[in-house]
């Protein structure tokens, strides 16, 4: 799901780590909502409320908004770091893609059991959202990488401007090969919207019982993820050796 790069990925990977990563995306976008009452999945709207500190001249406020935003850049750079060093050396080749999901396991696993540490209401709110953050913008800079832009995961406004696009051309597109293109690119977005819903479905009903401990449910999806990665690996060395 993650291993296989570039040439070597196929539909079904896509498939799998679009549907999978997404549905943990969902759940922390509405945990961290719920909980924190801050977007916890993307950065569009931290440049709204940004922009809008600096107007009132609230420059404390807007500093907050400002190292959420990075939060996740560091965790997008994090994550490529790690990919990058990889790709350069062979026998950290395969760890490359493991280590940003361990991380980000990490991270929720902090957030879900170590959040009563902060006892300001606002420290608790930027520093646990700076975490949340963090851990997307791993997820996705690796989920980018390995698909090669095809699949992201943790915001929709891109997915649903490049959808609009493809069901549009599938009305003119007329040879097979094109619409088959055009279908499977379709289906797999539609994938990434439904994981993310139902993630966020899940997650919401969670977070009424469990609080910020809904997120091990996320924890516990991307273990699956490694596992399935890992016993993919091994069968695909036995197969091959």
């Amino acid at each position: 799901m993650l291993r296989p790069y570039g040439s070597g990925r196929t539909y079904k990977h896509n498939i799998y780590l679009a549907s999978t990563l997404s549905s943990v995306a969902g759940i922390v976008n509405i945990t961290g909502w719920l909980a924190l009452g801050l977007l916890t999945t993307n950065v569009t709207g931290h440049f709204v409320f940004l922009s809008e500190e600096i107007l009132h001249q609230n420059f404390q406020i807007a500093i907050s908004f400002f190292l959420l935003i990075n939060a996740y850049l560091f965790g997008a750079f994090a994550s490529s770091f790690f990919m990058e060093r990889g790709r350069y050396n062979t026998n950290k080749h395969f760890v490359s893609y493991i280590l940003p999901l361990c991380i980000e396991i990490a991270a929720l696993l902090l957030v879900a059991f170590f959040h009563s540490i902060f006892h300001d209401p606002e420290i608790y709110r930027i520093r646990l959202a700076m975490v949340l953050l963090f851990a997307m913008g791993l997820q996705n800079a690796l989920v980018t990488q390995v698909s090669r832009s095809v699949v992201r995961t943790t915001h929709l406004t891109g997915l649903f401007t490049d959808l609009g696009i493809e069901l549009s051309q599938l009305l003119f597109y007329k040879r097979t090969e094109e619409k088959r293109i055009l279908k499977h690119s379709v289906f797999l977005k539609i994938m990434i919207i439904a994981g993310f819903t139902l993630g966020g479905v899940i997650g919401g009903l969670l977070f009424g019982y469990y609080h910020l401990r809904a997120l091990l449910l996320a924890v516990a999806i991307l273990l699956g993820v490694m596992l399935y990665d890992t016993l993919s690996i091994k069968k695909y060395i036995k197969q091959h050796s």
